[in-house]
């Protein structure tokens, strides 16, 4: 037998399933020339989440990322994870964005693409093929695995020898949730070597135990290609170690031939830098060990933590994993992959949160039951599609075909704001995080312009005025405040005749025409708390809409969208009126109760926490 090659997932999988994909480039750096020494198969170093985390949450440059990667491993192919119809994000995109940006990512250094459906509709993953094979990579088709009443040997066999035919270079068994079990493991791999025949990789994980033990019978059955992690970054919700793997192969024909030594310099490195920023090491929980029946995959158990962390209901975790194995099952048993791992997950954290099934549906939820990401694995609970779908019937084709081109009209839309086509490409991909992140990213120190990203005190000069009295009147008053509960700033000081005078945004009503009155009239106030509201309106009162979850709020579909509603507006019961993103999806928040919109409470971007009033309706 020949000896079995390994992908080292450290710097792409590893992180995401243990540390919420948040290590930086910089973190890399210091020791990837030592693993690009080891002799892997391939560095599986982008994809998945790396692109929208590096965006949302590090600062970073995720093409760039790639590019500097590329110049320091030389000998080792660099490897990604693509999810099909829906690249790196949460929902299909049109074929012109899919081929811009597997041809980019080729371009920047992508040898080795695997491409993976989370329904295993194929339909959803002819785009990418043909793009990949087009730019001249390896193309890894994935069978995404998992354990349900439609999800059979026969299926997994036959959906490979069509991806085959498609025009794959090899197969990869996906276990994301570590649920394929060792003897089970051998068959499958024995088969899928005979037919379709092509190398066969194995991806699993830890989290459930069992891993290990699978690869050794995989390793049995023919397996080509195991993927293992840095044992810093293994264990628990991510890979098995590969320090393990290589010693127990040790003298076997199944020999892997990597240095021991090596890789322990290289597990000391990563060990110092997890105690450095603080981080678990892997471990198998029990309710890790419950995944054969929540089935949620390493990195979804990690995101679902930090999720209900975020809008403080950690307590919650027991009974949404005890809620989703329902809603999968009347989602029709997807595999719980991104995007549907997000799907389903984030609709059972909704209805235990809420205390009401189905209360708030998210877009993507709404869009999976249309038939908007394929065709399910089971027929869906038909309460909870006639609750989406009404009298209508879900899409049948392709979804891909009902999109329109994209990458026209964005960069037309980012041309001021772009740098390079991979800004382009990024923008159409996640328009709001990409937004977000030129705002943040891009800014010059020193600028005067009166947009500020960091909270605290701002000090008017600061802002391009001098240090002398500001004099101003209400109008001008009107605007500063406006200006302010635009960014993330929380108070505005300024001297005016001599007296010190501050603007503070808080949550609630802190003054009325008459406080804002006197500012400029009787200028006796040394310190008055202002918002939008309150210099430009009387308090209103009437139906409040809270926000059901801790989130960015946004006011419009997209970011050249009107917004869904503005003061004045005529709403009806369940009418969407923003949106509040949050784990990942972006949840359509909908009216109550009918009547006129009287206020808006929260800006474009903002963030808002669980509870907090967004919008306030005067009902009819």
């Amino acid at each position: 037998m020949p000896a079995v090659k390994i992908t080292d997932t450290t710097l792409r999988d590893g992180h995401q399933s243990l540390w919420a994909t948040r290590m930086h480039t910089e973190d890399m750096l210091p020791v990837v020339e030592k693993i690009d020494a080891v002799g892997y198969h391939s560095l599986e170093v982008w994809g998945g989440a790396t692109f929208d985390v590096c965006l949302r949450f590090l600062n970073e440059n995720p093409w760039q990322r790639l590019k500097t990667l590329k110049r320091v491993i030389r000998r080792t192919p660099l490897q990604m994870l693509l999810r099909g119809q829906s690249l790196v994000g949460y929902q299909h995109y049109p074929d012109d964005v899919v081929e811009a940006f597997v041809s980019k990512m080729v371009e920047n250094g992508i040898d080795i693409i695997r491409i993976f459906d989370a329904l295993n509709d194929i339909r959803n993953m002819e785009t990418a093929i043909r793009a990949g094979k087009k730019a001249g990579a390896h193309i890894q088709a994935a069978v995404v695995y998992t354990v349900s009443p439609v999800h059979t040997t026969e299926h997994y066999l036959s959906t490979a020898v069509k991806l085959a035919e498609l025009g794959a270079d090899s197969i990869c068994v996906k276990d994301m949730a570590g649920l394929l079990t060792p003897h089970r493991a051998y068959e499958l791999i024995k088969q899928l070597k005979e037919d379709p025949g092509l190398p066969v990789q194995l991806h699993s994980h830890y989290i459930g135990g069992l891993a290990l033990a699978t690869y050794l019978k995989a390793v049995e059955a023919g397996v080509d290609v195991i993927d293992t992690a840095s044992v810093p970054l293994a264990f628990g919700a991510s890979q098995p170690p590969v320090e393990t793997v290589v010693r127990a192969l040790e003298n076997t024909p199944y020999d892997t031939g990597l240095d021991i030594h090596l890789l322990f310099e290289i597990a000391d490195y990563f060990e110092q830098l997890r105690r450095h920023k603080g981080l678990e090491r892997g471990v198998t929980r029990i309710n890790d060990m419950k995944v054969f029946e929540h089935q949620v995959p390493g990195g979804m158990i990690t995101n679902l933590v930090s999720q209900l962390e975020q809008q403080k209901s950690l307590h919650l975790l027991p009974a949404v994993l005890e809620e989703i194995p329902r809603v999968r099952r009347e989602l029709g048993y997807p595999p719980l992959v991104t995007p549907t791992s997000q799907i389903v997950g984030t609709q059972a954290v909704l209805n235990v949160l809420t205390g009401e099934r189905y209360k708030l549906i998210p877009g993507e939820v709404k869009a999976y039951i249309k038939g908007l990401y394929g065709k399910p694995p089971a027929p869906l609970d038909s309460l909870v599609a006639r609750r989406v779908l009404g009298d209508g019937e879900p899409v049948t084709c392709r979804p891909a075909d009902l999109l329109e081109p994209r990458m026209a009209k964005a960069r037309d839309e980012i041309k001021l704001l772009a740098d390079s086509e991979e800004d382009v490409i990024s923008y159409a991909v996640l328009p709001q995080v990409f937004l977000k992140y030129k705002e943040g990213g891009n800014r010059p120190a020193g600028e005067t312009t009166p947009v500020i990203t960091k909270p605290g005190k701002l000090e008017l000069a600061a802002i391009g005025s001098s240090e002398e009295d500001a004099n101003m009147d209400l109008q001008q008053i009107k605007e500063l405040v406006s200006l302010i509960n635009q960014t993330d700033i929380a108070e505005l000081t300024f001297t005016q005749d001599g007296i010190n005078l501050a603007i503070r945004k808080n949550g609630a009503l802190g003054g009325n025409r008459e406080q804002a009155a006197n500012v400029t009239e009787s200028k006796t106030a040394t310190e008055i708390p202002l918002t939008a509201a309150a210099v430009v309106e009387e308090e209103e009162t009437g139906y409040e809409i809270k926000s059901p979850m801790v989130g960015t709020f946004y006011s419009a579909p997209a970011p050249d969208a009107a917004p869904f509603v503005a003061v004045g507006s005529r709403v009806e019961k369940g009418q969407t009126l923003c949106i509040i993103e949050a784990m990942k999806l972006m949840n359509e928040i909908e009216a109550d109760v009918s009547g006129i919109v009287v206020k808006v409470l929260a800006e474009n971007s903002q963030s808002v926490e669980y509870g907090q009033p967004l919008l306030v309706i005067k009902e009819d």
